[in-house]
This record gives structure tokens, sequence and C-alpha cells, in this order.
């Protein structure tokens, strides 16, 4: 009689918990993937059926960097989570919206360097996987293909703590052991769900420190490591297909004779590229038009390109990333997308279109463009599209910009900032957009020189180097490890010296860095900053 009072006082509180709170008891929701792999399905049969694709962008991609460089995001935040950069949390009812509006596929990027523990084993907190997981099955409840990466983790700039650049190239092991760890737990967690749930190496990866050879050396190994990582790590993963990143995902530099696929027994992998091009067009805006013969021209060229070298020869691919920052004049950025995505389906191309919450409304889960998501829809389904060339574009005599190598882009242009945030990209005026581009350019230029470190008293460092021409100011960063993965201390002067005593102890070493900044107004009337580079060798002194 006890034992049934006691069961019963049980579920009466197990109950009350999870009216209360819903998600205390499934912190992993119930997903409709069962897990069914289709045996005989190719990689491309599967590209060709993820059709049109979608990118949550600005949410699990999250992490703690200065994304828009004016010092409004915490380096130091305790807490990341999804709505960290100004996009409300993913639910169930906007995938649901995305498949009613014919979406087929979605990308979901995710950074795990604010979620994951120290070495030897990285663990990933187990709230960051749940929610993770969460989103994947909000995507396989709605019947959609789902793509999960390693994402600022893995490329763009550096600031954004993309580890695998900055450790991969100088220290392999202390790389692998950390990419291994992280992947192997990931496959852990999906290993039983269908190959309808796609894992990505990385997202945006090269290495320019590296002379040419060494740098698609490194990037061929890491992608073979990821293979070999995701077919020994049991369950469906032996046979799932795998999406594997070309060299900073740019079209060019990945049909170079340089880069080669991984070698996998499963002949299951697909090759990810991302297209931006015209580069400013497409990221600023500017020129706001697009459509003469000679831009589309470029357009064919590099997807002739990629079929030549690629699917021509059994390697599918998926076109990651690709959008127009909505600065641009309308037509010409729905003429752009359709014309990308009707090329790319011609060639058996599956296409997601980077969003990070500027088109599809996360609130309304509408799309602000609604003739955008009409010429992507036809595009997709070849059938004839209503658009065309707009009226005003650029003369063949003065044919457009396109897509510079990747070496030329500003790294501070990440995933995430492409296709600007809402605030800068509804609008910003020509006059801030060239006084933004003019300190970029400043900046570019400028070098931190004769950088000197000293401890000549306990608990204090003093910090010096040469005036940089140019420059409003400085951003001094003080941490305990040469990869700056905690900051202790993070600072800004208007001088060439600091000093710093707070937080340092004596008998510790310590590593600085340091970056000019100078300053443009906004269109919003905001403040922003354009960074130099940090500088070259870190500082590095033991404290008295």
């Amino acid at each position: 009689m006890k034992n049934k009072k006691l069961i019963t006082v049980i579920l009466a509180s197990i109950v009350l918990i999870s009216a209360v709170f819903p998600s205390a008891l499934s912190a992993v929701s119930e997903s409709a993937d069962k897990g069914v792999m289709r045996e005989n399905l190719t990689s491309a049969e599967l590209v060709k059926d993820m059709g049109f694709g979608w990118n949550l962008g600005d949410t699990l991609d999250v992490c703690n960097a200065d994304r828009n460089g004016d010092g409004r995001i915490d380096e130091h935040s305790d807490k990341v989570d999804e709505t960290l950069w100004g996009n409300p949390k993913a639910t169930q009812e906007l995938f649901n919206q995305l498949k009613a509006d014919g979406v087929k596929s979605v990308r979901i990027p995710v950074t795990w360097r604010d979620h994951m523990g120290e070495a030897p084993d990285y663990k990933v907190d187990e709230e960051w996987m749940d929610r993770v997981q969460e989103v994947v099955d909000y995507a396989r409840n709605a019947g959609l293909y789902a793509i999960i990466n390693i994402h600022h983790d893995g490329g763009g700039d550096p600031n954004f703590g993309a580890w695998v650049i900055t450790t991969a190239s100088s220290d392999y092991d202390a790389f692998i052991q950390k990419y291994r760890a992280l992947w192997s737990q990931i496959a852990e967690r999906f290993k039983d769900y269908s190959d309808y749930l796609v894992f990505e190496s990385m997202n945006e990866v090269g290495f320019d420190n590296l002379n040419r050879s060494d740098a698609f050396n490194l990037l061929n190994k890491i992608n073979q490591d990821f293979v070999n990582i995701i077919r020994s790590s049991g369950g469906n993963n032996a046979k799932r297909h795998l999406l594997i990143a070309g060299y900073w995902t740019d079209i060019a530099q990945t049909c170079s004779s340089e880069y080669k696929m991984p070698e996998d027994p499963e002949n299951r992998c697909i090759l990810s590229v991302h297209y931006y091009t015209p580069w400013q067009f497409c990221i600023n805006g500017n020129p706001t038009t697009w459509g003469s013969e000679a831009e589309i021209r470029e357009l064919n060229r590099l997807f002739d390109m990629l079929n030549g070298k690629f699917i021509s020869n059994g390697v599918p691919v998926i076109l990651g990333e690709y959008g127009v920052n909505s600065a641009a004049e309308e037509k010409s950025r729905i003429y752009w997308c359709e014309s990308v995505v009707k090329k790319c389906t011609s060639l058996s191309i599956a296409t997601f279109f980077w969003d990070n919450g500027e088109e599809v409304d996360r609130e309304t889960y509408q799309w602000r463009t609604p003739d955008l998501l009409t010429a992507i829809k036809e595009a997709n389904s070849n059938t004839p599209t209503s658009s065309e060339p707009p009226k005003t574009k650029p003369t063949e005599s003065n044919p457009p910009k396109t897509n510079p190598p990747s070496s030329d882009k500003p790294k501070t242009t990440t995933p995430s900032v492409k296709i600007a945030a809402k605030t800068s990209a509804v609008s910003g005026s020509s006059a801030a957009n060239k006084a933004k581009k003019t300190a970029q350019d400043n900046m570019s230029l400028a070098k931190i020189k004769k950088l000197k470190v000293k401890s000549k008293t306990k608990k204090k460092i003093t910090v010096s180097w040469k005036k940089v021409k140019k420059a409003k100011g400085y951003n001094v960063q003080v941490s305990k490890k040469s990869s700056f993965k905690n900051k202790l201390l993070n600072k800004y002067t208007s001088k060439n010296k600091i000093s710093f005593s707070k937080k340092i102890k004596s008998k510790k070493t310590y590593y600085i860095r340091v970056r000019a900044y100078c300053t443009y107004k906004k269109a919003n009337g905001d403040v922003g900053k354009a960074y130099s580079s940090w500088n070259k060798k870190l500082g590095k002194v033991k404290v008295k």
C-alpha cells in the first residue's frame, strides 16, 4: 500500500512538473526521424532531392565575438544562447512554415566554441547539445533535410575564435585532438538519425598564412580526417552522406589542381562551396544593380568550371550559401538569386539561401520579399520565370568585379555578417558606406610595430608600441593562453602605452596582443570601428 501511494505521489509530481516546466523532462525533443538509411541512394540523388535550401543564420552559430566591430558584444558573457545576435529562438512553427513555402532542406550552422570544456575531452555542454538536437528535430518533424556543421569554430575571421584556422597550421596534433573530440560527440549524439541528416566538415576555411601547396594540403588532410572520424563513429554514420568544405568554399580556388576530395569507401562525399559574386554587389549592395551580359557570363563560367572538375566526374555539389544584401535594388537582387538557382538546378546542385533574419521574419515566419521566394521556387522547379534583367545595369565597357580570391576578402567578413545585420542592411547611405570603406582601407594597411611588454614591478604589466597613423585608438588584450581562448583583459586606449595591474598575478606568464582602430559614422548615426590586424608576434611576459 505504501509503495502504491509512493508511486501515485511520484506520478502526480511528474505530471505537475511537466505541466509547469514542459521542457524539464524533454530537453531533447521527440523526432520524426526514424533512422532509416536508404542504402541504394547515391549522394548525387540525395543532393538533387534536397532542392530548395535555406540557412538558419545568426542563430545557433552565434558566439562571443565583436561581430560588428563596435564593442557591443561582451567577449566575457557568461551566457551564450541563440538570441545573442538579435534573433529570437527557432521554433517548430518556423520550420513548418518553411516547408509550406516550398523549402525542402535547411542548413543549421552551429558554433561550439563557447560551449566546450577544456582539453583533453573538450566536453560539449549537455544543454547546448540538447538544443542543437532539438532544432534538428524541428527540421525533421517538418519533413526537411538538415545539415549541421562547425561554423565559426572553423572559418572566417580569427577574431570569432576560429580555432580550426588558428591552430591547424601551427600545431596539428593539438588541433586534431580538439576536432576529433568535437565531431566524435556530435557523431555519437546523431548516429541513429537517417540520411536526411548531413554532417558538414567545417565552414569557410583556408590557410593564407601558408604557401599555396601547404595550405591546400592542410585543408585536404582535415577533410580526410573528418571522413575517417565519422565513418568510425558507429551507427548510421558508417554510411552517412558527408559535406566536404572547399578551399574558403570559393569556386575558383576549389577548382584548382591542389584541392582534393577525401577518399571515402562509401563514396558518399559531397562538395560544399559558397557564392557571393560580384562581391561588392552581394555583400554591400553596391553597385545596386546586376544583370549585364558580362555578369551573367561570369556566373556561367564559374559554375561551368565547377561542373567540369566535379559534377561531370561524379562528385555532387551543394551551394551552402548564396544571397544579396537587401540594400541592392530589389529587382536586381531577385534576378541574381533566380539566375544562380536556375544555373545550379540545371547542374543538379542544391542551393541554400543565406538568411540571418533579414529575409524571413523570425516572428511572423513570412518572407519580407515575396517575389524573391516566388523566383527561387520557380528557378528550383525549372519553370519559366517572370523576372528579367533590370533596365538599369552596368555597361559592357565597365564590367563588374568578380568575386575576389578569398585571400583578398576582408577577413572581418564572415557568414554571419554576410548580407549584413538588419540594422545595417536595411539601408546605409552612400556617405556612410564610403566612410566605412575609407576606415577599413586605412586600417588594412596599419601595422603594430615595436611592441614592448615589461613587468618591472610586482603584479603589473606595461605595454607600449609605435603610434599608428590615422588610428583613433588601440585595443589591447591580455590572456593566459597564446590562443586567447579566454581573454583575461580587453581594454581600449587612445594612447600607445597602457599598464595592467587588475587580475595580474605574480610568477604567472601572460600573452598580449594589440590592434589599432579608427572610427566612422554609420548611417543610423552610431559610431563604428574598423580594426587593423593584431600585431604579428604576440607579446609575452612573466610577471615579477
